[in-house]
């Protein structure tokens, strides 16, 4: 009687606990999900800074007014693409729950190649707040020092990551042309040797 009842003081404890972890992955799944569908938004404001900072440098020295109003248009990409990439730290977290690599070496370099991403975007926040005024001007530096390092961090294993994979990619590739050339051969000596034996046959049919 006792150990059913402590069965079934355990049994809601441990579903509650299982129900909890599964909001909270859902929540992190939602909220990575959300910020990689503003992707297409970050590139076209991506787009404008761009433009904007090749206008500044084309008509800085004729129209300094012109050139003025690109800057503007500019700093104003710069900050709004911060602001869209609030809470873009979760999705390289998102990547690491969900599996980061098929093999041991992959495994590791995609955490720290998404760990250093992670520190890009969420040191990118604090450097957003510090330009626009919310918190001290005098972090920008420090705050731009940390993402940048961390995005150059990230990237070094991204592209090693890649490499590896295309490595792979160009070995699987070269092993299927050989097999793919062996069974060619293999089906023509095949056609060769019913070839010969067919003549073989007629030959004895006719000498018969």
């Amino acid at each position: 009687m006792e150990a059913s009842l402590d069965t079934r003081e355990r049994g809601p404890t441990i579903r509650e606990h299982t129900k909890t972890l599964a909001t909270q992955e859902s929540y992190c799944g939602q909220a990575g999900h959300l910020s990689s569908k503003r992707d297409g938004i970050d590139k076209l404001v991506k787009t404008f800074q761009y433009v904007s900072k090749l206008g500044h440098w084309h008509v800085e020295t004729t129209h300094p007014d012109a050139a003025t109003r690109f800057k503007q248009w500019e700093v104003a990409s710069g900050l709004g693409r911060k602001a869209f990439r609030t809470g873009r730290f979760l999705t390289g977290f998102n990547a690491l729950r969900r599996g980061p690599g098929a093999t041991p070496t992959l495994k590791v370099l995609s955490v720290l190649a998404n760990a250093g991403e992670m520190v890009y975007f969420f040191f990118d926040h604090f450097l957003w707040l510090s330009r626009i005024g919310t918190l001290d001007a005098k972090l920008a530096r420090r705050m731009s020092f940390i993402s940048a390092f961390g995005e150059s961090f990230g990237y070094i294993f991204f592209i090693i990551a890649d490499f590896i994979i295309m490595k792979e990619g160009l070995e699987t590739e070269r092993r299927l042309i050989i097999s793919s050339k062996r069974r060619w051969f293999r089906r023509c000596e095949r056609e060769d040797e019913e070839d010969q034996s067919r003549e073989s046959d007629e030959v004895d049919g006719s000498s018969s």
